[in-house]
């Protein structure tokens, strides 16, 4: 098998220590291996990157290992040609599993060209992942607290739940905040209502009436400062966000292996500096995050939240990705091929990024109740706009893009057709 890469190392990354396995091929037929063991502290990976210099290296592997991977890409990126590899592509022959052979298996596999590397964005895009996703597990955080406070208020038989649409609102709030502070005259929490629940004076009254005790309230008053303090985090990160996504160009994507822009093998590419804003991928000006994110926000379903997440997880350059086909297929949101003997077995998606997953679907979830409210509000179909009936017999579930000429558009839009389809 053809030698691509002369000098080489695979890494086997742990918690605590690190297994290098360097790859040499010279005039001989074997090529010449050594294994070093180095801690993970940022001591042991500054040295572990000056014993790969000295060797020549010029191309790494690792394996994408939970979280660990993530301080040696860190340090390492800039001096190699890094390659982030799917654990699953690389699996050595059971029965030989040691940390040595692990490394030695990597390196053989990267010095004849056999491992692809993940997309690992620029430093500017992963921080912008950081505050989105962290973002996205303090809203989960705040549904579940919420669900807590539901509890109690069952615990209690205060029935709010079933009259209001939401037990956070600003009527709602208010009811909770009254009780806590002792008040349990029914009729009194009821005439805290606002805006159109003031209609269901009469169903709130029964609600809540209930046997609130001391306990119930210290329960209440807790989950509430948990819910406003989680509140407060999240509008610090969207102040965050929005901060960074606004000001500056969009730092350049096309770097996907330690500042090496990506060929399409993911290795063997010639390196550039980095640019200071994105293609788009239909050659027109540089488009920036903010720009990214609007376009995004024009689409049906799209928030500005969801759009913001894209833009983290993707970016604004569509040029790495041939086709539609192929960002639903790297999302993970098209069928799987299983087939064998003629028989097409199990077609379900494999395990892509969750982050983007997770928000396209909420997106399409909500593009399709935006095509139902349209039609509901539209009840003969002479009376629908052009626009919409083309929308609805050209796409499914009613979904269609808001504006054309950007590839953009083109590809989140195809995107989101393939998951609603």
């Amino acid at each position: 098998m053809d030698v691509l890469y002369t000098a080489c190392a695979g890494l086997d990354v742990h918690k605590k220590l690190v297994v290098a396995c360097v790859c040499i091929s010279g005039d001989q037929a074997r090529p010449h291996k050594e294994v070093r063991t180095f801690s993970t502290m940022t001591a042991g990976i500054l040295a572990l990157s000056a014993w790969l210099t000295q060797m020549g290296v010029t191309h790494v592997a690792m394996e994408s290992t939970g979280e660990y991977w993530k301080p040696l890409y860190q340090l390492l990126e800039g001096n190699f040609t890094l390659l982030v590899v799917n654990a699953q592509h690389i699996k050595a022959v059971p029965g030989r599993k040691t940390d040595v052979k692990d490394a030695e298996w990597i390196a053989d596999l990267l010095r004849h060209g056999l491992l692809h590397g993940s997309f690992i964005p620029p430093q500017p895009q992963r921080d912008l992942r950081d505050l989105t996703r962290q973002r996205t597990n303090l809203i989960a955080d705040r549904a579940t607290v919420v669900k807590r406070l539901q509890k109690v208020l069952e615990w209690s038989n205060i029935k709010l739940a079933s009259v209001v649409s939401d037990v956070m609102g600003l009527s709602a709030r208010a009811m909770l905040d009254a009780i806590i502070g002792g008040e349990a005259d029914a009729e009194q929490l009821a005439s805290l209502a606002k805006g159109r629940l003031r209609s269901k004076q009469a169903a709130l009254i029964q609600a809540l009436e209930g046997t609130v005790r001391d306990h119930h309230r210290f329960m209440l008053a807790q989950h509430l400062d948990q819910i406003d303090f989680l509140e407060q985090q999240i509008a610090a990160l969207d102040t965050e966000i929005v901060a960074r996504v606004t000001p500056a160009p969009m730092e350049s994507d096309m770097s996907t292996e330690g500042g090496v822009a990506a060929s399409a093998e993911g290795v063997g590419a010639t390196p550039t500096p980095l640019a200071n804003t994105s293609q788009a991928a239909d050659g027109d000006a540089p488009v920036t995050w903010a720009e990214a994110v609007r376009i995004w926000d024009s689409i049906p379903g799209i928030g500005g939240r969801i759009a913001e997440q894209m833009v983290a997880e993707i970016g604004a350059d569509m040029s790495r990705f041939p086709s539609a086909a192929h960002l639903a297929s790297w999302a993970k949101l098209c069928p799987g091929n299983h087939e064998s003997a003629g028989k097409r077995l199990s077609g379900k998606t494999g395990q892509g990024n969750r982050w983007l997953r997770s928000a396209l679907i909420q997106a399409a979830h909500a593009a399709v109740k935006l095509a139902r409210c349209a039609r509901a509000s539209a009840p003969q179909r002479s009376e629908r706009s052009p626009t919409l009936r083309a929308h609805q017999t050209r796409h499914p579930a009613g979904l269609a893009p808001a504006r054309g000429g950007k590839a953009h558009d083109h590809h989140i839009w195809h995107l989101i057709c393939m998951l609603a389809a």
